[in-house]
């Protein structure tokens, strides 16, 4: 590495979120300017270790050259920073921002230390790489005459077309929605995510020649067997966007919602007028409760923070995780353990504490005359889920958000093929080669595995795309 010592001298120092008070007035990026002297510090804690864990199984999903790149940071080398950041990821602006970094969890130094800030210094890589005017649209090989579709523009169909166009094939990628960016666009607030960062990606692949058709909802306004019909291949990368509900007495009341009703219709109102349509769920002035924790959980605390909510509790079912490592959870795999996310820090800058209960299970709904909600009545349980006796509390709400997790992907775009499913929902369709039952359709990311994480959908988004090219043309030069 460019600084052997660098993980002694110097202390992991993460880049600050923008102060909890002043992004709490906007849905702004959390995110404050890179520091590259910072940065290059960071870059050199990176250690000469052996066998780079970050970048294996348990590492980063896309295998990023980590190790590489840091060193190139510390050097000062950023545009070589970046060659090497887009060999294995095609879109590292988007991990930069959403990705919980399983790498710096599987980071050698992190047996003893502190990680290495990777995370940070992939995502100042490429937004260097944007300013200097360095990414440009992927270049493609002489055309191949063959067509693809690729239903689904999330991280995995995105990945996959710019894979495919590369390789010289002509792709269209058919969004039911009426922005293209799947998940990303309307599933990752813009705090977090900038949908600006979205639409300037699309805009290199459009560039690339990569065809998108928006309002394109496959299974419902578009035929899906004309699909197979008119190209030779068609991925599925529809995502898991059924959601676990939560189905106890009381559901049907009306302040009772999915949380991805929530944040979708906020960024849409957001992006369409600022807000000023109306045409989203207000928290305002609402006592508002999160059931479920993860990503989409704190998503759904710091858009109800922003609509200036006038009270806030989130429910999590499990204990309180530990602090540090328990026995069972080692290095490498990824740390399951107490943190605090940008959410749950604005809450208790606004409300004094986090907002976090645990151990708590939702029994029901209760509502008023007129149907809507007015509160919900829980019971602790212990670690095995078993409830409490005598330990049953009603809680004031109007505002219930139901965030947990996804169960599999929607059903009307294959069921008129008769496409064969796993016992969870699952597209059937392997490792190896992503075929599913039906002749020259595949299925990637999470319609094919289950819900997971971006980086995972843009890897397998990659796969599918090589093993795609393989079949077309008898072998790949795709990675």
């Amino acid at each position: 590495m460019g600084k052997p010592t660098g993980f002694k001298e110097y202390e992991r120092e993460t880049e600050p979120y923008r102060e909890p008070f002043v992004r709490l007035t906007d849905f702004d990026e959390l995110y404050t300017e890179h520091d590259e002297s910072h940065l290059r510090k960071q870059g050199a804690r990176c250690m000469d270790c052996g066998v780079p864990f970050c970048q294996s199984n348990n590492g980063c999903p896309v295998q990023n050259l980590i190790p590489e790149w840091n060193d190139l940071v510390y050097n000062d080398r950023w545009r070589e920073a970046l060659d090497r950041l887009h060999k294995t990821n095609n879109f590292p602006e988007f991990t930069g921002r959403v990705c919980p970094a399983p790498c710096e969890g599987a980071c050698v130094l992190g047996i003893t230390d502190p990680p290495v800030t990777i995370k940070n210094i992939e995502n100042a890589i490429i937004d260097r790489g944007f300013e200097e005017g360095w990414v440009t649209p992927k270049p493609s090989a002489p055309d191949t005459g063959k067509q693809i579709a690729v239903i689904g523009s999330g991280p995995c169909g995105l990945a996959a077309a710019e894979q495919l166009r590369s390789a010289g094939h002509a792709v269209t990628v058919y969004e039911r929605a009426d922005r293209i960016g799947g998940l990303l666009m309307y599933g990752i607030p813009n705090m977090k995510l900038d949908k600006g960062v979205v639409e300037r990606r699309v805009q290199l692949m459009r560039d690339a020649g990569i065809r998108f058709e928006t309002n394109a909802d496959v299974g419902r306004n578009i035929d899906p067997a004309g699909l197979i019909e008119q190209n030779d291949a068609v991925l599925m990368a529809t995502g898991a966007t059924l959601a676990r509900d939560l189905p106890i007495p009381g559901r049907e009341a009306k302040g009772v919602h999915l949380a991805m009703e929530f944040l979708t219709a906020n960024t849409k109102s957001l992006l369409d007028s600022g807000l000023e349509d109306g045409g989203y769920i207000s928290a305002k002035d609402k006592n508002v409760i999160v059931i479920g924790g993860g990503d989409t959980g704190t998503d759904c605390i710091g858009t109800s923070l922003r609509h200036g909510c006038k009270s806030l509790v989130n429910f999590e079912l499990l204990p309180k995780p530990p602090l540090e490592r328990a026995p069972n959870n080692p290095w490498p795999l990824w740390p399951r353990v107490y943190r605090v996310d940008y959410g749950h820090a604005e809450a208790a800058e606004q409300f004094g504490d986090d907002p976090r209960v645990y151990s708590i299970m939702s029994k029901h709904f209760l509502m008023d005359d007129d149907g809507n909600l007015t509160g919900i009545v829980t019971v602790n349980v212990d670690e095995n889920i078993k409830e409490i006796p005598g330990t049953e509390k009603t809680w004031e709400a109007d505002l219930i958000l139901l965030s947990m997790g996804f169960l599999q992907t929607e059903h009307y775009v294959n069921d008129p093929l008769g496409m064969e499913t796993d016992e969870r929902g699952n597209f059937i369709a392997n490792k190896q080669d992503f075929r599913t039952s039906i002749a020259n359709v595949y299925a990637a990311a999470d319609c094919r595995r289950g819900q997971d994480l971006v980086v995972r959908a843009i890897n397998e988004g990659r796969e599918a795309a090589r093993e795609i090219d393989r079949d077309l043309m008898g072998s790949t030069q795709l990675p």
